[in-house]
């Protein structure tokens, strides 16, 4: 079974204390926290856990009722969407101020959804006004959870009805164990749809020119010379402060759910547009969850080619982010279903190099041989030594180099043995971990 994180969306009026509630969870300020209302109007969200329980939690803008302002009726639809969106939602009322109307409409819009409803009466910072809280089982929504999100009183009481209700909700997927898994992921409208449905051979997405499309991630399986593989094709990535509407926020975050649960994530770049800063941000987000890379150049039927036009598009790319020398770049034509296949090859590849288990003999005699040619750089007079090392996992790879001084490795030196570690025993599209231990 493949485990997808749940999403916890924190909904309720203006000025409720949504975003200090968010903030007392993850532990960060990352939400605007201000007395004025309606200071969040985008959503944040981050990955966070609870009793053992890892979710989404989402922080919406507050919902208005029918206000005249344009910009007050995006947040308002915004917290609606939040709560189709959703997998669980925390639905914040103010117990100082007691029930408004628009509390009302948003319970009965919240009822109608069916997904688990957690009522939490902020404010409730005194045994006082924890008593004021009663007036709240009103709404019919069961029980109700006097908090203070400001200090923190019985924050965690609702935080373990949250957690309690994930068994309520579909969030396993069948998988076939054998199957490679890979995400498609890059900007809307750089082709991610186009490519999945050249690579099934039927039109099973809406492709338009509009970019953000394809709302939801799809999952398809499908054998090719033998293996399985299941497919992931995601919402476009978007830069977040582009992202306008609550539903591509959601999809933003499976895109982010879906590169998690892959073993290799192609990112396609328009060829038109070249690759830009939040391509990189992708990669490195990519990189960093220890996932298998491909660099897929999408509409190269498109570009004007002389003798070196691909080449020196690769080029550039290595000279804008150094990494991408490590990791397959293949140009291709969703249009023209022009090497759309070598990507499905270079996944298998990629799953194979993620595996590789290097002999520790190997390794120690290759290590003998980097120390011979390049010394590790002796600050302030200590002498540093690699005694010797070790690959203790596998995707990522981790090698692990134990030595007198671990605190002393400069960065460069690091990379002057990981890209001689890839030159002899690959390696191609993966990333690998080095730790430096005390001997």
């Amino acid at each position: 079974m493949g485990l997808r994180l749940p999403i916890v969306a924190i909904v309720g009026r203006p000025n409720v204390g949504k975003s200090t509630l968010f903030n007392r969870i993850v532990g960060k300020r990352l939400s605007i926290v201000h007395e004025q209302e309606g200071v969040t109007r985008d959503r944040v969200a981050v990955e966070t856990d609870w009793a053992g329980h890892d979710f989404y939690l989402v922080d919406t803008g507050g919902y208005i009722h029918q206000s005249e302002d344009i910009i007050d009726n995006e947040v308002r639809k915004q917290a609606l969407l939040a709560v189709d969106e959703a997998d669980v939602i925390m639905l914040m009322v103010d117990t100082v101020v007691g029930i408004t109307r628009e509390d009302e409409e948003i319970v009965k819009h919240a009822k109608r959804s069916k997904k688990p409803l957690v009522l939490v009466a902020n404010k409730a910072d005194n045994d006082t006004l924890e008593n004021q809280s009663h007036i709240f089982y009103q709404l019919g929504l069961g029980e109700v959870f006097p908090i203070s999100a400001l200090n923190g009183r019985s924050v965690g009481d609702a935080l373990d009805k949250v957690v309690s209700t994930f068994g309520e909700i579909q969030i396993e997927e069948e998988l076939d164990e054998d199957a490679i898994r890979f995400a498609i992921v890059g900007m809307p409208n750089a082709g991610k749809s186009s490519l999945t449905n050249a690579l099934l051979g039927v039109d099973r997405q809406i492709v338009t020119d509009v970019p953000g499309t394809t709302r939801d991630s799809i999952n398809t399986s499908f054998k090719y010379f033998g293996q399985t593989y299941e497919m992931i094709d995601t919402a476009g990535l978007r830069r977040k402060a582009k992202v306008n509407d609550s539903i591509e926020y959601f999809s933003s975050i499976r895109t982010q759910q879906a590169i998690k649960s892959s073993d290799v994530v192609i990112v396609l770049i328009d060829a038109e547009k070249g690759f830009v800063s939040h391509d990189a941000r992708v990669m490195e987000e990519i990189i960093k969850a220890g996932k298998g890379l491909i660099i897929g150049v999408n509409k190269w039927d498109l570009i004007e080619k002389s003798t070196n036009t691909m080449r020196d598009f690769k080029q550039q790319l290595i000279d804008d982010m150094y990494e991408l020398r490590h990791y397959p770049i293949q140009f291709i034509s969703t249009l023209e279903r022009k090497r759309i296949f070598k990507l499905v090859d270079l996944v298998k590849e990629i799953h194979e190099e993620q595996q590789k288990r290097i002999q520790t003999r190997q390794l120690n005699l290759f290590l003998i041989d980097l120390v011979a040619r390049l010394q590790p750089p002796s600050p302030h007079g200590k002498e540093v030594k690699l005694n010797y090392c070790s690959q203790v996992a596998v995707k990522p790879p981790v090698i692990v180099i134990f030595t007198n001084h671990p605190e002393l490795i400069k960065t460069s030196y690091k990379r002057y043995l990981e890209n001689h570690f890839r030159e002899k025993f690959g390696f191609i599209g993966v990333p690998i971990r080095i730790a430096f231990r005390q001997k």
